[in-house]
């Protein structure tokens, strides 16, 4: 069966950093565009950051502003979220998704066939 498991979530105060991982399994990995996605409470869950197939091309949301890194590791069927100068306004599930038949449009959760169960991100000020 398809797995994506997320790991690396936390609690940190506001300038730490937090080093997100997903292991993926029962799929072709190495061939899926990869996202993360965050929902904090009350609000629509929304596209942080997505990764092709190659890692050659890689894609944020404004709110980012080049604090985070998307990476991946096809040979560990990995997806990373390096996430450095955190705000209180990060606190959010973070979720891990896989999109096999990726057609371009990044912040569509509609694009993601196969999602994690979320990983608890929480930032303190």
């Amino acid at each position: 069966q398809v797995q994506l498991v997320e790991s690396g979530g936390g609690l940190v105060q506001a300038g730490g950093s937090l080093r997100l991982s997903c292991a993926a399994s029962g799929f072709t990995f190495s061939s899926s565009t990869m996202g993360w996605f965050r929902q904090a409470p009350g609000k629509e869950r929304e596209f942080v950051a997505r990764i092709r197939w190659s890692g050659g091309s890689t894609y944020y949301a404004d709110f980012v502003a080049g604090r985070f890194t998307i990476s991946r590791d096809n040979a560990k069927n990995a997806l990373y979220l390096q996430m450095n100068s955190l705000k209180p306004e990060d606190t959010a599930i973070y979720y891990c998704a896989a999109a096999p038949y990726y057609s371009g449009n990044a912040y569509s959760t509609e694009e993601y066939a196969y999602w994690g169960q979320g990983t608890q991100v929480t930032v303190s000020s």
